[in-house]
C-alpha cells in the first residue's frame, strides 16, 4: 500500500515520539541527567578558570616590596610584632590551642617559586631537575614557564632558597604572613572560600601560575597562601608543638626519632575546604617529592 507524503510525514514524527519515549522510559532519564551533570561540572569549570585572573577586584597593595636580583622574585614585607598562631578548634588538635606569637621583621615570597625560576638555579648547577615522572612535560616547557615547581623535596626547596640567598620560611613566618594579626581563617578574611580566591576542591585539576588569584591575596599582598599548592617550610612537624606556646620567634622543635617528617603549610589544588585554612597543618617526609608540593621562601629583615 503506498502511503501519501503528508500520512507518511505524520508516521514518522508518531513513530520518533514513540521511540524517544522508549528511551527514556529504559534509560534515557539518566542519559539526560549525566549529559546535564556533565554541562554543570564544565560550567564551574570554566567559572573557575576564568576567576582566577582576578579581573576588576580590589588588590592588596603590600606594606612594601623588593625584587631578588637573583631570582627576580618580589618579596612582601612583613612587620615585627604580635600575632595569632593556632585555632582554639579541638577538632584540629595539632593546630590547637590559639595562642600569640612575636616574630621579627621579615619578607616572604610574594608567590611560589615557579619553575622558570627553580630552571635558573638547575642551570647554575646547584638545584636537581624536580622528579617527574617520564612522561610528564609539565617542567620545561614554556608553556609552564609561570606555574608553580613541583615534585620538590624539602631538600631541594631549601636547596634553591639558600641558592637565592633566602631561607625556607618557619610555621610561624608563613602563617603570619597568610593571616595577619586578627586571627582570620583565610587569607581574604573569614568569608567561605570559593573559585574567585583559590584553586582547591580538585575543581581544575592541578596547579595554575604563581600570579593568579588577586581576590586571595594575604594582608601584606602575597598570594596563593590557600590552594594551588602544598608548601614546605623549615619546621620540623610536631604534633603537640603548639602546646608549648613558644612566643618569641618560635624556630620549632626538634628533629623527632623515628619517622620523621617537615611540615607543609597552605592545601594545594585537590584539598577541600578544611584542609586550606590557614591554621592546618600537614606533614610529609622531607626526601618524598610530589604533584602538590611547592615551596616560597623568606628573608630577614
Amino acid at each position: 500500500m503506498k502511503i501519501p507524503p503528508k500520512q507518511y510525514f505524520w508516521l514518522l514524527l508518531v513513530l520518533t515520539g514513540l521511540g524517544l519515549l522508549a528511551f527514556v522510559i529504559l534509560g534515557g532519564r539518566e542519559f539526560v541527567r549525566n549529559v546535564y551533570k556533565s554541562g554543570l561540572v564544565q560550567a564551574r569549570t570554566l567559572q573557575a578558570w576564568a576567576g582566577s585572573f582576578g579581573i576588576g577586584v580590589q588588590v592588596v597593595l603590600p606594606i612594601e616590596t623588593r625584587i631578588s636580583d637573583v631570582d627576580g622574585m618580589v618579596q612582601v614585607f612583613v612587620p615585627a610584632g604580635e600575632f595569632l598562631m593556632g585555632e582554639d578548634d579541638r577538632d584540629t588538635i595539632v593546630s590547637y590551642p590559639r595562642h600569640p606569637v612575636y616574630l621579627d621583621a621579615f619578607w616572604i615570597d610574594q608567590t611560589e617559586v615557579s619553575n622558570a625560576m627553580y630552571a635558573l638555579c638547575v642551570q647554575d648547577g646547584v638545584c636537581r631537575q624536580p622528579a617527574y615522572p617520564e612522561e610528564y612535560a609539565y617542567y620545561g616547557g614554556p608553556d609552564y614557564a609561570d606555574y608553580p615547581a613541583v615534585y620538590i623535596t624539602w631538600d631541594e626547596a631549601q636547596a634553591y632558597c639558600h641558592w637565592a640567598g633566602r631561607r625556607l620560611p618557619t610555621e610561624a613566618e608563613w602563617e603570619k604572613a597568610a593571616r595577619g594579626v586578627d586571627g582570620r581563617t583565610y587569607p581574604w578574611g573569614n568569608e567561605p572560600p570559593d573559585f574567585s580566591r583559590l584553586n582547591y576542591d580538585n575543581l581544575l585539576g592541578g596547579p595554575l601560575p604563581v600570579n593568579r588569584y588577586l581576590a586571595g591575596a594575604s594582608p601584606y599582598g602575597a598570594l596563593n597562601m590557600a590552594g594551588n599548592v602544598r608548601e614546605w617550610v623549615a619546621d620540623w612537624y610536631n604534633q603537640v608543638y603548639y602546646a608549648d606556646r613558644i612566643y618569641d620567634n618560635p624556630p620549632g622543635p626538634e628533629e623527632p626519632a623515628g619517622d620523621s617528617k617537615k611540615a607543609l603549610r597552605g592545601g594545594a589544588f585537590m584539598d577541600d575546604a578544611h584542609k586550606i585554612r590557614i591554621f592546618t597543618r600537614m606533614a610529609h617526609v622531607p626526601w618524598s617529592a610530589g604533584f602538590t608540593r611547592g615551596f616560597r621562601c623568606a628573608s630577614g629583615d
